[in-house]
């Protein structure tokens, strides 16, 4: 441990005053640059499906090839008009009369309908809208035109692709200030209780402020340039990741500035001192955290790879705020920031003491749990491995195969209830057809293939100058459309596209129409989220290993050991299972959701492990510190009792950041949320507080074979360094 200054050191002027402020300074000319572009992030933000599938999946190849049939990028918004009743033929001919009101709107090209349905009780219309414009603006036009025109008592329904990118983007409308909002008032809560403090929760939240203003910039920057995509799930998480990382390396510092103002009276003296306490930690566990996030670049969904270095942005711009912005705001502070419960500079003889124990007085909750780790430590290690066990078992229920994109909107929806009302009255498939591409010399033999397999309505070659043919349109041309001598089939199916049975009917789409024409393709919105819940799954597999591989190595380096990060790394992933596995008894039994996105394990992976790791790091370095000067055991109960209250206050802080994100009415997200929040308490409450202790003072020394501490006899302090007295007991090692 660095001898902290006496009293009376003094600190040049310079130092005191000059480099604090520019430092704050040069914050906040960051900030006013970054905050207003928090408001612009939606010019460079896209929630478009097919756009996060790797280059390789077929539904982007055929993608790529629907495009050169059409002359403008367009997606299909399909108009519903239902009757509780047969249309009489006064109320057909005023929704007919709807056909011209829509093509007046010039949303996009030709309007096709009205198509009734067989039962007579509904008619439909498809809108082909320009998706270079703001499609949540149209299609919020197209329901006030259908409303207001449609016959009287009818029920009116906008859908299609294009109504439910609408009202995606509506649902994730929050994520610029609800989501803001409530991360930062339950941090500003926690702060406030922990601390009774009003300066210090609110330096910590300006800390976290700008870390995130800067972060925007930097994701807006990149995003603007190309070099990422960025969609609504990743501003969102952005946002709560800079909020809970900032917070917790700015608590860590925050406890090693305390400490330090109880030995001298100097403030910029105090804060030199718990910068070099805090930077070793804070340093590898951003490092980790970074390095695990761009470990997301290995995936084959675009979605995934643009995550990754959003988000590790947005932990380094965490790092240097809580390195560089926090420390300046202290030294400038000093115990002001504590009021009004200052810390007190400790009499001549006790701070002696404190620096040959390196230990304030424990008390209270962790007294006794150190006594517990120290008294039973094989005991409560096993209990907390068969417990973790246990909960790991529920992961047999989770259910992460992916959802129908109608089950993604936890809100109340046009466009869902419309996939309701076309299920009823047509083809479910309506509107979103698959999408074939086949040789023009046996187009007529998958065509007879394609209309002859099961879950297919109808199907119809593309013809020259039209846009996909639906079932019932009258007057389609005979003459197929023809590019690079290839052709375009779009088949109706009979289950909604968006549903699991629609995926299923793509997948033998592909095995027949591959028999007659082996380059053939099968795309569209049901071969899209087909591809991209096998691709998600293939990347579990894939970047799970690597995550581990690259978190075991910055433990090794960080505690010059082996034995002690494999074992932490093992108790995360074991913390991971337990968290997944009660999350889907939750997901099934409590909320009752049908399901889990497919990235929804991986994403609960990166995130839980890496954050997990986190106070891991924060606990074992302060533990490998006092094992220096007072040997292994002594060193974990003191580490111990000195980091319990922090962490805890971290862990607290970080689950209740990403519990917000449970405002925003998107499955993924509320399900990213309480697996998260969920799995960060459970790994600060049980992982941190007594597997890890407990493990490591059962194993003594060994903890770090092969270093010098692992070395035998070394459960005394390391010579030459100044050794504390042995405890009388166990016990009166965390007195």
């Amino acid at each position: 441990m660095n001898k902290p200054p006496q009293p009376s050191a003094r600190v040049p002027f310079w130092l005191r005053w000059l480099v604090p402020v520019l430092l704050v300074i040069t914050w906040l000319a960051i900030a006013g640059i970054g905050g207003p572009t928090f408001g612009r992030l939606g010019e460079v933000s896209s929630n478009d499906q097919a756009s996060f599938l790797s280059a390789g999946a077929e539904a982007t190849a055929a993608q790529d090839w629907q495009a050169k049939f059409r002359d403008s990028k367009e997606i299909p918004a399909v108009i519903v008009i239902e009757g509780n009743s047969a249309f009489t033929p006064g109320q057909f001919g005023q929704a007919a009369a709807l056909k011209g009101k829509l093509e007046a709107l010039k949303v996009g090209t030709t309007v096709i309908g009205p198509i009734p349905s067989a039962d007579a009780k509904a008619v439909q219309f498809v809108v082909p809208i320009d998706s270079s414009r703001a499609v949540k603006d149209i299609i919020k036009e197209l329901r006030a035109e259908v409303a207001s025109s449609a016959p009287e008592g009818m029920k009116t329904f906008v859908t299609g692709p294009a109504g439910l990118t609408a009202d995606l983007v509506s649902a994730f409308a929050g994520i610029d200030g609800i989501l803001l909002l409530v991360a930062l008032g339950a941090v500003f809560l926690i702060l406030l209780i922990v601390y009774r403090s009003l300066l210090l929760p609110l330096a910590v939240l300006f800390t976290s402020v700008f870390a995130l203003c800067t972060a925007i910039l930097l994701v807006f920057g990149m995003a603007k340039l190309g070099w990422i995509q960025l969609n609504g799930q990743s501003q969102g998480i952005l946002s709560i990741l800079v909020i809970g990382a900032a917070t917790d390396y700015a608590l860590l510092y925050v406890a090693r500035f305390r400490e330090a103002l109880t030995h001298t009276t100097n403030r910029t003296a105090a804060a030199l001192t718990a910068w070099k306490a805090s930077f070793e930690p804070i340093l590898a566990s951003g490092a980790t955290v970074i390095i695990a996030l761009l470990c997301l670049l290995f995936s084959d969904l675009n979605s995934n790879k643009a995550l990754g270095p959003v988000a590790a942005a947005g932990i380094l711009c965490s790092l240097f705020a809580a390195l560089t912005l926090l420390p300046a705001l202290m030294a400038l502070l000093g115990r002001a920031a504590f009021w009004p419960f200052r810390p007190k500079l400790l009499p001549a003889g006790e701070r002696e003491a404190e620096l040959v124990t390196g230990l304030e007085g424990q008390k209270g909750l962790w007294r006794a749990t150190g006594t517990l780790v120290s008294r039973r430590p094989r005991t409560v290690w096993i209990a907390s491995v068969l417990l973790l066990l246990v909960a790991s078992a529920g992961i047999l229920q989770l259910k992460a195969n992916g959802v129908a994109q109608t089950d993604v909107i936890l809100t109340a929806s046009n466009a869902v209830d419309g996939q309701d009302a076309l299920a009823r009255h047509f083809d479910a498939g309506s509107g979103s057809p698959a999408v074939i591409v086949a040789d023009k010399a046996k187009a007529a033999q998958v065509l007879e293939k394609v209309k002859a397999s099961d879950g297919v309505g109808d199907a119809y070659l593309l013809a020259e100058g039209s846009v996909p043919i639906i079932t019932g349109a009258p007057g389609a041309p005979a003459a197929p459309a023809v590019r690079d001598g290839k052709v375009l089939i779009n088949a109706t199916l009979d289950f909604a596209a968006d549903s699991n049975e629609a995926e299923n009917v793509v997948v033998e789409l592909r095995n027949t129409v591959k028999t007659v024409d082996p380059g053939a393709l099968v795309g569209g919105v049901t071969a899209t989220a087909l591809d991209t819940n096998t691709t998600a799954q293939r990347d579990l597999v894939t970047i799970i290993p690597v995550v581990l591989a690259v978190i075991l190595v910055i433990l090794m380096l960080l505690l010059r050991s082996v034995l002690a990060p494999v074992l932490l790394v093992a108790s995360v992933v074991l913390s991971y299972g337990a968290a997944m596995g009660v999350s889907a008894v939750v997901f099934n039994h409590i909320f009752g959701f049908p399901g889990a996105d497919a990235t929804v394990p991986l994403f609960g992976f990166v995130f839980l492990v890496a954050l997990g790791v986190d106070y891991n790091i924060f606990l074992m370095s302060r533990v490998r510190e006092e094992s220096l000067r007072h040997g292994t055991r002594p060193g974990i109960l003191r580490g111990l009792g000195v980091t319990g209250g922090v962490i805890t206050s971290a862990g607290v802080v970080l689950a209740a950041t990403f519990a917000a994100l449970g405002v925003i009415p998107i499955m993924f997200l509320v399900q990213l949320a309480f697996i998260v929040a969920f799995g960060v308490l459970l790994d600060t409450v049980l992982v941190r507080s007594l597997l890890v202790p407990a493990l490591a003072y059962d194993l003594g020394p060994r903890i770090w074979w092969p270093g010098k501490l692992g070395r035998p006899g070394t459960d005394a302090a390391v010579p030459g360094l100044p050794a504390a007295p042995e405890p009388e007991s166990a016990e009166a090692g965390i007195r």
